[in-house]
């Protein structure tokens, strides 16, 4: 990658930096009720659901960004893909965790991932209720907060906690049979309602990995980068045909653990 286009994407950036802490600050407005009450609609799938925050927080990230690199593109949970004249796309989703946000729970996040070429140059993940901000630009690193973050490096997964993520696109089938080998294994896991934020603890070695049968790339694109770049593995979600339409498998573990995974979860690339 040339140094001029490293320096374009260390300007997308501190943009997106600033962005996406902003609009932290207007969805914690909604989270706390000072901005009225939010109308809540169901998706198709019950677990999917949205309000008013999750559209307005998308809106805020799409103008702020478009406004500084108006020839980019963006692929939002809330408004689908809107293409560019180059090769960046924002992949965005602008609460991951909704069921827990209208129900008063801390576990959401606003999820930001640069894609450029097919390969994810930029992550961050903000978390506005315990002021976490998870970052990392490709081939530099991991940080939450400006510290540096590193994957667990436990031997086995009963060496600490999983974090798991399922819904309705996908049947019980799909995970039940982990579910039980974890456990047979002396595993233990938790759902915590958000992938975006469970990926970015695993990047942080707070938990060994992640694991969703089916999860849309917004809920995904920034926890890979920072996995990868926290020293652990992550599948090749993007290699996956249609994933960026359809959704795909994804599985991020610490890289002593990372084979076992595989096996268990027969996520092999």
């Amino acid at each position: 990658m040339g140094d001029d286009i490293k320096l374009d994407l260390d300007a997308r950036f501190e943009h997106a930096r600033d962005v996406i802490r902003h609009a932290g600050e207007r969805a914690m407005e909604y989270f706390d009720g000072t901005a009225g009450d939010l109308e809540v609609e169901a998706k198709e799938n019950p677990l999917d659901m949205v309000s008013i925050a999750d559209k307005n927080v998308e809106a805020i990230i799409r103008d702020q960004i478009g406004d500084s690199f108006p020839e980019d593109g963006f692929l939002g949970e809330e408004m689908g893909i809107e293409k560019g004249d180059n090769d960046c796309l924002w992949v965005i989703d602008p609460i991951d965790g909704t069921a827990c946000f209208v129900n008063q729970m801390p576990s959401w996040c606003i999820s930001i991932g640069l894609v450029v070429k097919g390969k994810i140059e930029l992550a961050l993940i903000y978390q506005p209720v315990g002021d976490e901000l998870f970052t990392a630009k490709r081939g530099e690193g991991a940080f939450v907060n400006g510290e540096p973050i590193k994957a667990s490096d436990v031997k086995t997964v009963g060496d600490g906690p999983m974090g798991l993520g399922m819904s309705h696109r996908t049947t019980s089938d799909a995970i039940t049979p982990f579910i039980k080998d974890l456990l047979d294994r002396k595993g233990i896991f938790m759902r915590n309602g958000s992938g975006a934020l469970s990926m970015a603890y695993a990047a942080a070695g707070r938990l060994i990995g992640y694991y969703e049968p089916h999860i849309n790339p917004w809920d995904c694109m920034a926890g890979i980068l920072l996995m990868q770049e926290a020293g652990g593995w992550a599948n090749d979600y993007l290699g996956v045909p249609n994933a960026l339409e359809d959704g795909a498998p994804i599985l991020t573990a610490g890289p002593n653990v990372a084979e076992e995974l595989r096996c268990m979860t027969g996520v092999s690339k």
